[in-house]
This record gives C-alpha cells, sequence and structure tokens, in this order.
C-alpha cells in the first residue's frame, strides 16, 4: 500500500492551492507543470484551486503566502507547502509526498 492510500484502500483525494502572481510568465509555466503532473500522477483524485495573490490578496494573507508561486497541499495531511521554482517535477512529487513510479501506474 503506498503513503497516500489509507487503510481503507482508498486513495486520498488531493486538495491543492497554487498561488501565482498574475500573468508573469513563471506563473503561467507553474500552473502548467502542476496541472500535468496532477493529471499524470493524481488524476480524478484532485481539486486545484489557483489564487491569483494580486487579484486575492487576502487568501494570500490568511494562508501566510508571501511569495509566488506558492503551493500549499491542503489535503491530505500533513498539510505542506512548496515555494519557488514550481517546474521541477521531481520536487514537487517529494513535496506532495507522491511515488511517481506508483501514482503513474494508476
Amino acid at each position: 500500500m503506498s503513503a497516500d492510500t489509507p487503510a481503507s484502500g482508498m486513495p486520498d483525494q488531493y486538495r491543492l492551492r497554487l498561488f501565482v502572481a498574475g500573468t508573469a510568465q513563471r506563473s503561467l509555466r507553474a500552473v502548467e507543470v502542476l496541472r500535468r503532473l496532477c493529471e499524470t500522477h493524481i488524476a480524478g483524485r484532485y481539486e486545484l484551486e489557483i489564487i491569483d495573490i494580486y487579484q486575492q490578496p487576502d487568501l494570500a494573507e490568511r494562508d501566510g503566502v508571501l511569495a509566488a508561486p506558492t503551493l500549499l497541499k491542503i489535503a491530505p495531511l500533513p498539510e505542506r507547502r512548496i515555494t519557488g521554482d514550481l517546474l521541477d517535477e521531481r520536487r514537487i512529487l517529494r513535496g506532495l509526498e507522491l511515488d511517481p513510479a506508483v501514482e503513474a501506474r494508476r
């Protein structure tokens, strides 16, 4: 059983929140990479909320986000925060506690 499969045998649902800075190239690439990663590794098991810190600064403040892009893994617990370069897929998978070999086969 993988780390993201609870004792019930049903895989966890992932709740992710990505904070971006408008339409900056770095933000657009982060969205693209994260969507592709989710569809490859946790397809059908995730909810991705994208928040523009310029449009909704109150949400960034609420979650303590000071820089963009920042990815929050809200569920499953424990919560995780990945800030900075979100172009490295292996770094993101480690941060989300996903095993790429196991997840790609699902």
